[in-house]
């Protein structure tokens, strides 16, 4: 068939489709050639099968846990699982003490930290801060005040990024850090006060949570015998919010007496990660976490940030403490009102981001240990998959069926259609599964099943409109045209309420109903695509064959099987799109 100039714009149309197609195959390819994708979609827990982690939570001296706690953390769980791609999880209670988390697939190391660390962020003003380390002294003789011991120059070496730094405003020389910690080669290392000075027995109790009355004798022995190199040095820290603390930061080379908590984990209004940003508005390659404090924490933030920008070093310095270890610890340079801090210290994006997910999604109540750790085996198994696909596959035979009887050899686009919206499909879910973590679970099937039906009503409805107006004694092509402009706006609007159906489910529900949601609002899109791109312009295209367009009998498209009328057109010609018919009508 000579390519005529109605023809041009179908063809262009299906050009557009194969690219699509090829697009997506090749990134498939691509990904399973030379990175970590793969030619088949992943399963989900009840298909697949995965790894069951026990987290029991970690209780110090006669401290519990109520329902209510382990209700919270589950929840925060679910986010974190959620907010990590983890597709297909499932996260409950047991004994009113443990939680279990069942994951498919092997979760790797940082993913199972991210999920069940406390992830408790506090700030704390620095009392004191020494070497985590013991430092030999120049004599083998203790000092009598009681003082933490440190080299005679007070410093001791750190082969990476202090957890010393600077805070400074927005107006500064960091653009919109409102905590931001800066490199040093060298961690400064302040004896603690001496107790006899700075807090005698019997004195007026501490006026707020810089007030250097804080630091007991007992305080100050537990901080000169901290040595936070050892494993397990702060195994058994009891974190008390409204009293000191002693601590390490998160590397182990500097230790603190803090004072108690200024502002708490659950003042963070949101959280993010992403690279810094210089003078200029260009993003630098400097990774920070931007913290929004809300309500009494950002109140609390102006008025210390206020009083200790005058203070001496280390009283100057603001400790952030994660799971009571401290992440960073900077000196501020002016007061911070606005609430905005912008924390920086050696993080990675990706670590930034999991941190700023949990900070974002909630402190967890307590931090949970693994108590145990398995694989376990599909909930549903092969035999319920092939099962549920077998059920698919006899509904795509009965649709099949249903459109050759109907529609005749026309029934064969309806077939090419559903082919065509099967391998869009797949290769949407295999591509999405290396790039999103995407699990196909028992509920996700069944969304695609239910889609046969969603693609092949979109076929009907087209198909109709076409009938319709050969009814009406239109010549095919014009038919064609004629019923695509009435069967796109019924197509639109059913798609679309399935579309929106689905996104509110997929919003609202929860664990595996996701997956059927997922499933249905992505088929129906891809009904769309195809129906627009391929059975539309395929119809045009077959209009102008002699077989379709002549209205052959077998065609699905016969004017006198369909009863068309017959039109008078002027000069004593009429419109109908059968020879045959004209010529019966004529005799009669």
């Amino acid at each position: 068939m000579a390519i005529s100039a109605r023809s041009r714009k179908p063809l262009r149309t299906l050009t557009v489709l194969v690219a699509l197609i090829v697009a997506l195959y090749g990134v498939i390819v691509a990904a399973s050639t030379w990175g970590t994708g793969s030619f088949t979609p992943k399963l989900g827990l009840d298909l697949e099968g995965g790894t069951q982690m026990v987290l029991e939570p970690r209780l110090v001296g006669k401290q519990t846990v109520t329902q209510s706690q382990l209700d919270q953390a589950r929840d925060i769980i679910v986010q974190r699982v959620d907010s990590n791609g983890i597709s297909g999880a499932e996260v409950t209670t047991q004994g009113g003490r443990n939680i279990i988390v069942s994951m498919p697939g092997v979760p790797d190391r940082a993913t199972e930290e991210a999920i069940r660390k406390s992830s408790q962020m506090q700030f704390r003003p620095v009392l004191a801060a020494g070497s985590g380390a013991p430092v030999p002294t120049p004599t083998s003789s203790a000092t009598g005040t009681g003082t933490a011991t440190t080299s005679p120059t007070g410093t001791a070496t750190v082969p990476k990024a202090s957890s010393s730094a600077t805070t400074s405003s927005s107006k500064s020389a960091l653009p919109g850090s409102l905590l931001a910690a800066t490199s040093s080669p060298t961690a400064t290392a302040t004896p603690a006060p001496s107790a006899s000075k700075s807090a005698p027995t019997g004195s007026a109790a501490p006026k707020d949570a810089t007030d250097l009355a804080w630091i007991t004798p007992e305080l100050q022995a537990q901080f000169t015998a901290l040595d936070c190199t050892k494993p397990g040095a702060l195994d058994n820290l009891v974190d008390d919010p409204a009293k000191p603390l002693v601590t390490c930061d998160d590397t182990g080379y500097e230790k603190f007496i803090l004072g108690p908590v200024v502002v708490g984990g659950d003042q963070i209004g949101d959280a993010s990660a992403g690279y810094q940003t210089s003078q200029t508005g260009q993003p630098t390659s400097v990774v920070e976490i931007a913290l929004t404090l809300k309500g009494k924490g950002k109140d609390a933030y102006a008025k210390y940030s206020t009083k200790m920008v005058s203070l001496p070093s280390p009283q100057n310095r603001l400790a952030a403490t994660l799971d009571s270890r401290v992440i960073v610890a900077p000196a501020f340079q002016s007061a911070i009102l606005d609430g905005r801090a912008s924390i920086t210290g050696g993080f990675s994006i990706e670590s930034a981001r999991a941190l700023a997910n949990q900070l974002k999604f909630g402190a967890l109540p307590m931090s949970f240990d693994l108590q145990t750790r398995a694989q376990i085996s599909p909930t549903l198994g092969g035999e319920q998959l092939r099962l549920g696909l077998l059920a698919g596959l006899i509904g795509l035979l009965l649709v099949v069926m249903y459109s050759l009887f109907q529609y005749h050899a026309l029934g064969m686009v309806t077939v090419a259609s559903l082919v065509i919206a099967a391998g869009f499909t797949y290769g949407t879910i295999t591509l999405l599964g290396w790039s999103h973590n995407l699990r196909l679970d028992m509920a996700g099937v069944t969304g695609l099943i239910v889609a046969i039906g969603v693609t092949a009503d979109s076929f009907i409805v087209y198909f109709e409109r076409v009938r319709d107006e050969v009814r009406e004694g239109r010549p095919l092509r014009a038919a064609v045209e004629a019923g695509w402009g009435r069967a796109r706006r019924t197509i639109l609007a059913a798609d679309g309420v399935n579309v929106l159906a689905a996104s509110i489910l997929y919003l609202l529900a929860s664990s595996n109903v996701r997956g059927f949601a997922f499933t249905l609002g992505l088929t129906t899109i891809i009904d769309l695509v195809v129906v627009m791109l391929f059975t539309h312009p395929m119809v045009a295209l077959l209009a102008g064959t002699e077989f379709f367009g002549g209205g052959h009998r077998w065609s699905g498209l016969d004017p006198e099987r369909l009863g068309a009328k017959i039109r008078y057109a002027g000069r004593g010609r009429v419109t109908i799109a059968d020879s045959r018919r004209a010529a019966a009508e004529g005799k009669a």
